[in-house]
């Protein structure tokens, strides 16, 4: 499944924001073209190979099955999964099978346990049986066109402009989040737990996500740098960032398996996020930008 600019659909914008990054690492192979020209690729992985590669937030084991030498990505078919999931990727996405590779894959894995039970409440995985009903068909997450210009502006910004969002963002993503439950508490007349599940849930998908699927190659060395000292990207990016999760969500919630009923719970309470952001948008982007070497205009 695929998530969601005059001209630009939603899987455009789903496409734009998990750009790939340029090849890396270098050894030489000879692969065919689209045309059908044999020629020269410097790519350490080869057609055939098995590899790991990175899908959403986890590690998983791969095949290469085609080599594109002129944008050096790879398309590859995850072992086990239907074919329809196959797909190109850039060289960021794909290790080596090592032990030291494994244990990484390993260690995400015990890192995207739950550790708060509370965030989970009924979000229990059930086998995909006759009388499940497809996620595909469930998870449908509507960003309000006014937002949908933010994500296309950032889009022209950073990679036509070569500008960044300047870091640390104010209100920053926890900001945000916090003021949606001020919000949700004022609107109930009470606290709700519901609420807090919810904003706990994108706080934690937040922070894993970024640096995973939600980054253009031209911001890597700057989230290296804004992340130096270990701390949360929640608490660094703001509403720009925050945004392109939601893009991303319905792949993302394909995954976790959620049983039918929590998931409809949970995609009405993102879009009240939603309308929540979007009621608030003059408020949360005012973003400044930069470029790389540091001169900064406010847009």
């Amino acid at each position: 499944m695929r998530s969601s600019s005059a001209g630009t659909t939603d899987d455009d914008e789903s496409a734009t924001i998990s750009d790939e990054y340029d090849a890396t690492m270098e050894t030489d192979t000879d692969v065919v073209s689209k045309d059908g020209a044999v020629e020269s690729l410097s790519t350490p992985f080869r057609p055939g190979e098995k590899v790991l590669a990175y899908h959403n937030l986890r590690i998983y084991e791969a095949k290469v099955l085609q080599v594109d030498s002129k944008e050096k990505r790879f398309y590859i078919h995850y072992l086990g999964w239907k074919q329809k999931w196959d797909e190109w990727v850039g060289i960021d996405r794909l290790m080596i099978i090592n032990n030291e590779n494994l244990q990484k894959q390993k260690a995400l894995e015990n890192e995207l346990k739950p550790k708060n039970p509370n965030m989970t409440k009924g979000m229990k995985r059930k086998t995909m049986s006759k009388g499940t009903v497809s996620y595909e068909k469930l998870i449908d997450i509507h960003i309000p066109s006014s937002l949908k210009k933010h994500l296309v502006n950032y889009s022209e910004y950073i990679t036509h402009m070569g500008k960044l969002v300047k870091l640390p963002c104010s209100p920053n993503v926890d900001d945000i989040l916090t003021l949606y439950l001020e919000h949700r508490s004022n609107k109930d007349g009470r606290e709700s737990d519901t609420a807090g599940e919810v904003v706990s849930g994108i706080r934690c998908y937040f922070d894993k996500a970024l640096p995973a699927m939600l980054l253009y190659k031209t911001e890597s060395q700057q989230y290296q740098q804004a992340t130096a000292n270990q701390i949360s990207p929640s608490k660094i990016y703001g509403a720009e960032h925050l945004l392109r999760l939601f893009v991303k969500l319905p792949e993302i919630l394909f995954h976790a398996n959620i049983e039918e009923e929590t998931l409809r719970e949970l995609q009405h309470n993102l879009q009240d996020f939603l309308k929540f952001l979007q009621k608030k948008q003059s408020l949360f982007f005012l973003s400044s930008y930069e470029t790389p070497d540091g001169s900064c205009t406010i847009e």
